[in-house]
């Protein structure tokens, strides 16, 4: 518990520290780049959706549950022939 109390105070430290010394960008940004940050963001959520989806599925009970197999005792029965002749 104190280690991520202390792992959290950290990296609000770290977050604090950079928007303080925060400095003027002179650069340009297309529009299109935000939406690139985006579609990536969504694709990684896909495919970790996706990796994880039997975990997800099993969290509300839809997923499929392990089979328990039971031991079936086998029996040998002897078979009598029979008469097996066709009258064709």
């Amino acid at each position: 518990m104190k280690r991520s109390i202390s792992i959290s105070f950290s990296v609000f430290t770290c977050l604090c520290l950079l928007l303080a010394t925060e400095r003027r960008a002179l650069a340009y940004i297309n529009p299109g780049d935000g939406l690139l940050a985006i579609q990536s963001a969504g694709a990684f959520l896909a495919a970790a959706g996706y990796y994880m989806r039997r975990r997800i599925l099993s969290l509300f009970g839809r997923g499929k549950k392990p089979v328990q197999s039971v031991p079936v005792p086998v029996t040998v029965q002897t078979v009598q022939k029979e008469n097996t002749r066709n009258a064709a």
